[in-house]
C-alpha cells in the first residue's frame, strides 16, 4: 500500500502537472470505486484543480467551489500519467481523469478492487474522512509520545493505526522499528522515555529519508514503480535475507495476509517471536531464538558431497 513517502511524491508530481487545469471528465470502469452519491461525479467536470493534499494515505484533489475528490489507493492502486485521451487498461484499469494536456489513469493490479473515491463538498465534509492520526513530520516529540501511549497496543499496531499516526503502514513501520531497535510486539505503555525518543527520531528519519529517496528516483518524471518492497530496505520484505546491520537472517511474523519483518538480533535480544501459524503447528518444537532456528534449518539441509573425480 502506498504510504506517506509514496503519497507525498505522488502529490508533488501531480501539483507540478495539474494545478490550474480543468478536469474535463472522469471515466470510471470499476463499479465499486465511487463511494458517494452526492455531490454527483459530473459536478467536477469543468472545475479547475486548485491544489492537492494528503489525509493519511489518501490523496485529496481540491477543486473550485469547495469540491474535493478523495482517492484512497489501498493496497494495489497506482496512478499513471499518460497522454490526453489514453484508454483505461482492460484488466487492471479502474478509472481515468481527463485533462486538456493529459489523462491520469488509476489502475489496480488485484482481483479485489479496494481503491475508493469519495466526492465531498466543504472543509467540514472533508475533515470527516480524516481518521485523526497525528502528523509525525510536524508534531512535537511529547505529542508523539502521548499519541503512541494513549492505548496499550503493540508497537506494530500503534504505528499502523491511522487513528494514532497518519500515513504509516506495514512497510515503513517495519523499517522504523528496526531503526529504533524495538520489538514489533513490545507494548506501547511499556516504553521508557529513551525508547519513546528513539522511536520518534527513527520515525522522522525513516520517513524523511525514503521521501527524499523516492523524490530523487522520480526526478522530473512521474512515479512508475510504487511498491512496498524496495531495494535498500533493512527488513521489510527481506525474510531470511541478512540484516544490513548485524548480518543475521531477517525473521517474520505472519498474520492473516500481512507479515511483520524484524531482526531478532537487533530488535528482540535474539528472541524469535512466535509466528501464529508455525508456532501453533510446532508447539513445543518452536525454536526460542534465531540462533536455534538457524541451527535447525542447517541440520535439515541435505549433506553436500564432493563431485566424483
Amino acid at each position: 500500500m502506498p504510504e506517506l513517502p509514496d503519497v507525498t511524491v505522488y502529490i508533488e508530481c501531480l501539483e507540478r502537472r495539474l494545478v490550474g487545469q480543468a478536469l474535463q471528465e472522469v471515466r470510471i470502469k470499476g463499479p465499486f470505486l465511487l463511494r458517494t452519491a452526492s455531490p454527483p461525479l459530473a459536478s467536477l467536470h469543468g472545475k479547475r484543480i486548485q491544489g492537492f493534499r494528503r489525509i493519511g494515505k489518501r490523496i485529496v484533489f481540491a477543486f473550485e467551489d469547495d469540491l474535493f475528490a478523495v482517492l484512497h489507493l489501498m493496497i494495489a492502486g497506482r496512478l499513471r500519467y499518460k497522454p490526453s485521451g489514453a484508454g483505461i487498461p482492460g484488466k487492471i484499469g479502474v478509472a481515468a481523469f481527463d485533462f486538456p494536456d493529459a489523462t491520469l489513469l488509476l489502475t489496480e493490479a488485484s482481483s479485489q478492487k479496494r481503491a475508493s473515491l469519495h466526492l465531498v463538498h466543504g472543509e467540514g465534509a472533508l475533515a470527516a474522512l480524516d481518521p485523526g492520526g497525528l502528523e509525525v513530520m510536524t508534531c512535537a516529540a511529547d505529542a508523539f509520545a502521548a499519541a503512541v501511549s494513549r492505548e496499550n497496543r503493540t508497537l506494530k499496531r500503534a504505528l499502523t493505526d491511522p487513528r494514532i499516526l497518519s500515513g504509516i503502514g506495514n512497510a515503513y513501520s517495519d523499517e522504523i522499528l528496526h531503526r529504533a531497535r524495538l520489538s514489533p510486539v513490545k507494548r506501547t505503555r511499556g516504553l521508557s522515555q529513551p525508547e519513546l525518543t528513539r522511536l520518534f527520531d527513527a520515525t522522522r528519519a525513516v520517513l524523511t529519508e525514503w521521501t527524499d529517496r523516492l523524490r530523487a528516483e522520480a526526478g522530473e518524471g512521474f512515479p512508475e514503480k510504487v511498491t512496498a518492497f524496495r531495494d535498500g530496505m533493512a527488513v521489510h520484505g527481506r525474510y531470511r535475507k541478512p540484516c544490513p546491520d548485524c548480518g543475521h537472517d531477517v525473521q517474520r511474523i505472519v498474520y492473516a495476509k500481512n507479515e511483520t519483518n524484524y531482526c531478532a538480533t537487533c530488535q528482540t535480544s535474539g528472541k524469535l517471536l512466535a509466528d501464529r501459524a508455525l508456532s501453533r503447528l510446532l508447539k513445543d518444537d518452536w525454536p526460542r531464538t534465531a540462533t536455534e532456528l538457524e541451527e535447525r534449518l542447517t541440520s535439515r539441509r541435505p549433506e553436500t558431497r564432493d563431485p566424483p573425480e
